[in-house]
């Protein structure tokens, strides 16, 4: 793989990385056309087209060699390994699908289609905006409120800010959201692994609020070696 990958290290048995700004893809990787929302395709066969995966943001195989991906500019991607079962994920989780538990309905998923449980689950947590970055409207901290999650843990609320960009109002820890999730669904918390990479401040990665949404995209994958 290019040494411009982001790499991950989730053991014995399987690759993952996140692709930065000038990196080259060493592989096809599967990928759906996502939409923000929190369906799971389960992969049972090599060569799935992007249009064959419409309205999906989340993956799971146990193929080995077949690389899945999900695309974000922002947004969190989850990748998960099962090394007892041999089964792998890949979660798109924007704000919306985080607020929908897209991660929670992935290790269900997993759990009932390929017998995996989350106890056995290694996670990474990729690159994605940051909470000083992530500045949201009070309906969207809301949002967050009404499904549940914690909010003295994943919610601040800034002041009037300072005048420069994302400073003041409100803000949400995506990546604090996205593990909460995991450790609610019995992922342990040693096998999480958190980058705490902001793509907003960092130039390495495609970022759609810094850039527009017309931006490139970062492809989060992981294999399964055969």
């Amino acid at each position: 793989m290019s040494d411009a990958l982001l790499k991950y290290n989730l053991g014995a048995g399987v690759e993952a990385f996140t692709t930065r700004r000038d990196s080259v893809l060493p592989y096809p990787v599967t990928q759906g056309h996502q939409v923000h929302n929190c369906k799971v395709a389960v992969i049972d066969r090599p060569g799935l087209t992007r249009e064959e995966l419409e309205g999906f943001d989340a993956f799971v195989t146990s193929l080995p060699g077949v690389a899945i991906g999900v695309r974000t500019a922002d947004c969190v991607p989850v990748l998960l390994y099962d090394p007892l079962k041999r089964v792998i994920a890949a979660v798109h989780a924007g704000w919306k699908g985080t607020v929908l538990r897209v991660s929670q309905k992935v290790l269900e998923v997993m759990a009932v289609k390929l017998g995996s449980s989350a106890a056995d689950i290694k996670a990474v947590i990729g690159p994605a905006i940051g909470p000083e970055s992530f500045q949201v409207g009070i309906e969207v901290a809301e949002k967050f409120k009404l499904a549940g999650f914690p909010m003295d843990h994943v919610w601040s609320f800034r002041g009037a800010g300072d005048g420069s960009p994302m400073s003041g109002g409100h803000h949400i820890d995506l990546f604090k959201a996205n593990r909460w999730l995991l450790e609610q669904a019995g992922v342990l918390p040693d096998n999480i692994q958190l980058f705490d990479i902001d793509t907003f401040t960092n130039a390495d990665f495609f970022s759609a609020r810094r850039e527009g949404t017309q931006c490139g995209r970062n492809i989060n994958a992981i294999k399964i070696l055969p």
